[in-house]
């Protein structure tokens, strides 16, 4: 009984950390460039994807939820100091850092062959999505002027256009971080665990979208053109795009924060390149991201340490 309490009480604070911090991040252009329409609106969009993803990995992989992500690790019994990790970064998230869940959460809970498996795949993340999108950038300067307003007539295509990006990148992204929650669960999950993350996760979309974004959300809003249309329907293909192909690659876990915040940083690098005067703006910019990142990497490994003290591995 008490397991079952440990559980659903990660599994709770698991959801409104991940949500918070992970989520903006995926669908923070999304709200960026959408201010006109009303949050609720967004949310029953965001909703029914979530619905869908949920639905369509629970009938695919026999009640998980995770797409595969946990095969590599094991169930455990849920203790106090299981808990700990989302504690912590409920709590990064509200003061503005973009932890990555992946290796705050599953850290405590995977081995240490799992975790450098996590780490190495997470970096090359980063190093493709810094890549990608600087190249790709470069060649979008060339061809989309922000400045320059479209007519109305294109305007609605790219606003469809983007809707459509959002919701690819939404499923895919659920499909990698869904792990971070339903790890405090069952592998497999029957109808009342079901009903429990469905209502967790739009619960906590809801108020994601509420809010508009939260301090996370300053990420995103604070980076050139994200509150542009066509910008943030090109971040978002790309975002997904990589994912997806990581996705494919293995099941071993990754941090979609360090591959975000590695295509913003190839983006505004690419931007910096072609606006010269805009260097000094955007470089601090880049390097607190990536400060962040690292400090989030470091708590995870404090973490891991005092878990391992604590069980009395060390």
């Amino acid at each position: 009984m008490i397991e079952q309490v440990f559980a659903i009480v990660g599994a709770t604070i698991a959801g409104a950390s991940v949500i918070s911090n992970d989520a903006v991040q995926t669908l923070g252009t999304f709200m960026v460039s959408n201010k006109k329409t009303a949050w609720w609106k967004l949310w029953i969009a965001a909703s029914i994807v979530a619905i869908t993803a949920i639905l369509w990995s629970w009938f695919n992989y026999s009640g998980d939820i995770t797409f595969g992500r946990l095969d590599r690790i094991p169930p455990v019994s849920i203790e106090w100091y299981h808990i700990m990790a989302p504690a912590i970064l409920l709590c990064l998230t509200r003061v503005g850092i973009p932890v990555s869940t992946t290796f705050l959460v599953l850290s405590v809970f995977s081995t240490g062959i799992v975790f450098q498996k996590m780490l190495v795949k997470s970096v090359m993340g980063y190093a493709v999505a810094a890549v990608a999108a600087y190249v790709i950038w470069i060649g979008v300067s060339k061809l989309i002027n922000e400045r320059k307003k479209i007519p109305e007539k294109q305007e609605r295509i790219w606003r469809g256009l983007q809707w459509g990006t959002t919701g690819f990148l939404w499923f895919t992204w659920l499909s990698h971080d869904m792990a971070n929650i339903a790890v405090f669960l069952p592998r497999q999950l029957d109808v009342f665990y079901l009903t429990f993350v469905l209502i967790l996760v739009l619960s906590m979309l809801g108020l994601v979208f509420y809010e508009g974004g939260g301090k996370i959300q300053e990420i995103v809003a604070n980076k050139s053109s994200t509150r542009f249309v066509r910008s943030a329907t090109i971040v978002d293909f790309v975002y997904a795009a990589i994912l997806l192909v990581f996705k494919e690659w293995s099941n071993v876990p990754m941090s979609t924060t360090w591959v975000f915040v590695g295509l913003l940083c190839g983006r505004e690098l690419a931007i910096a390149t072609w606006h010269k005067g805009m260097t000094k703006r955007i470089l601090p910019v880049v390097v607190k991201d990536l400060l962040k990142v690292f400090m989030g990497l470091a708590v995870s490994v404090v973490l891991v340490i005092v878990v391992q003290a604590i069980k009395g591995d060390l």
